[in-house]
């Protein structure tokens, strides 16, 4: 049958593990995220992904330059 106060602490235990995170991964993702293509306005986080981006979506265009 059920084991009584072993079975409250492993509900207890669950419950506390399923809980939701302190935060949000949408706020820290934005805090990274400080590059904007000029064209299309989505932000990226270095020059590096810049680049990629420029090659795959505006093939035409040529890449800003670092800014520091």
């Amino acid at each position: 049958m059920t084991r009584g106060k072993q079975k409250i602490e492993a509900q207890r235990r669950s419950a506390e593990k399923n809980q939701k995170p302190k935060g949000s991964q949408l706020e820290a993702r934005a805090v990274g995220l400080k590059v904007v293509c000029p064209i299309c306005k989505v932000q990226l986080a270095n020059q590096n992904q810049i680049v990629d981006h420029y090659g795959s979506k505006h093939p035409k265009e040529k890449p800003p330059s670092v800014s520091s």
